[in-house]
């Protein structure tokens, strides 16, 4: 009979993230309106995650040679990430709904067996109020989880906990995919 093996996550990723360029969508030329989403990875106690691959997905724009619609980073060593992009316009959901514009995020890092998804949508998008993800959240301290927020003209953050604090803190929504 084989021995067993022992148990281990499927990081670090560090070899997902050699490629800081990746971060920037806009890279190969893309056009339109050029922006900034930044953030940080927390776990429950807060402290800053500093060894994940964070990557962004986005439908809209639609991908081509001149912008791929998927970017990958790293956190720092404060937990911080960055992506340059486009904004993304709504696209359509199931049935005859429509998503309200947003980035999916998927996370990476040590200790985790799975993947985690969630998703970036921007505050004061008057289409937040339809959409149907928002929509299926009822306590709107969970659902804002999700909101990024402006920082300024083409600059918008998110922070992504991993879970609950200790005090309470709400960690981020994450999906089930």
């Amino acid at each position: 009979m084989p021995a067993a093996t022992s148990g281990q996550t499927i990081g670090p990723f560090w070899h997902l993230i050699e490629h800081p360029e990746w971060a920037d969508l806009t890279r190969f030329g893309a056009a339109g309106d050029r922006i900034e989403l930044t953030g940080s990875v927390t776990d429950g106690d807060g402290a800053a995650v500093t060894d994940a691959a964070v990557e962004l997905w986005q439908a809209d724009p639609p991908a081509d040679h001149l912008f791929p619609g998927f970017g990958r980073c790293r956190t720092d060593a404060r937990g911080e990430f960055r992506f340059t992009t486009l904004k993304p316009g709504p696209v359509p959901g199931r049935g005859n709904a429509q998503q309200a514009p947003h980035f999916a995020i998927a996370l990476h890092a040590r200790g985790l067996l799975k993947g985690l998804v969630t998703r970036a949508y921007f505050a004061g998008d008057p289409m937040n109020e339809s959409d149907p993800l928002l929509s299926s959240i009822d306590d709107p301290e969970r659902r804002a989880t999700l909101i990024a927020r402006s920082r300024g003209a083409g600059h918008w953050r998110i922070d992504i906990r991993l879970q609950r604090g200790p005090s309470g803190e709400t960690e981020t929504v994450f999906l089930d995919v």
